[in-house]
């Protein structure tokens, strides 16, 4: 029978190891979101959680800042999480603050015409524009880690084109975050502590292929 090599371990232990911590250091970073969605509901509380989900936005670009330093051979989850927080954290909340303003005035305005006759025409756009919102603000800041020094503007413009491009990735990223946000739901242990991280890195990946042509890289040649 071949024996596992040590190399094989090391990469096992590493991706665990990267998995667990940042799952860790999203829960410290969101804390004042996470509790708020525990202890409250989010029917009631969602002006609170408007005003706090921005503090979400530079933990989750350290978070993907993190995944990429890992494929380069960084194992060193908490510095260079901590390092990329620090660096991007202003840019980061706003466009986390821009993107949860926008949010917050589209579904207002989905309940305001939801009852009304005018709503059947109205809310499939207003529908659209939530996932155009959300998956804009996702690739922005896998772009904000992938260049923490570029201007708001070009992100912004960037993560609407290009999101919109490569819709197809948009939705399955989109996809796997609404697996999360119902995983939390009902198990939030499990979602808080080893499924933040998976799903993240799935948005993330889609996110760096739908920046490619920004970002310089070559796409992958195809068979």
């Amino acid at each position: 029978m071949k024996r596992i090599s040590h190399n094989t371990y090391a990469t096992v232990f590493g991706v665990v190891y990267l998995g667990l911590m940042t799952n860790l250091l999203l829960l410290a970073s969101c804390l004042p979101f996470v509790i708020l969605l525990v202890i409250t509901d989010p029917a009631l509380s969602w002006p609170l959680l408007a005003v706090v989900a921005p503090t979400c936005a530079p933990g989750i670009t350290a978070a993907f800042a993190t995944f990429r330093a890992h494929g380069e051979g960084d194992n060193q989850v908490a510095r260079t999480f901590a390092r990329s927080w620090k660096r991007s954290w202003r840019r980061a909340m706003l466009l986390g603050t821009a993107a949860t303003a926008g949010l917050v005035i589209v579904l207002v305005d989905v309940r305001f015409f939801a009852p009304l006759q005018a709503g059947v025409a109205v809310v499939p756009v207003l529908a659209v524009l939530t996932v155009l919102l959300l998956a804009s603000a996702l690739v922005a800041l896998a772009a904000l880690a992938e260049e923490p020094d570029a201007t708001f503007r070009a992100i912004a413009r960037a993560a609407l084109y290009l999101s919109v491009r490569r819709w197809w990735l948009s939705l399955v990223s989109l996809a796997v975050i609404a697996l999360q946000v119902g995983l939390f739901v009902t198990m939030p242990a499990i979602a808080i502590g080893l499924t933040a991280a998976p799903a993240l890195y799935l948005a993330w990946a889609n996110a760096r292929y739908i920046l490619r042509p920004v970002l310089g890289e070559p796409a992958p040649q195809t068979v």
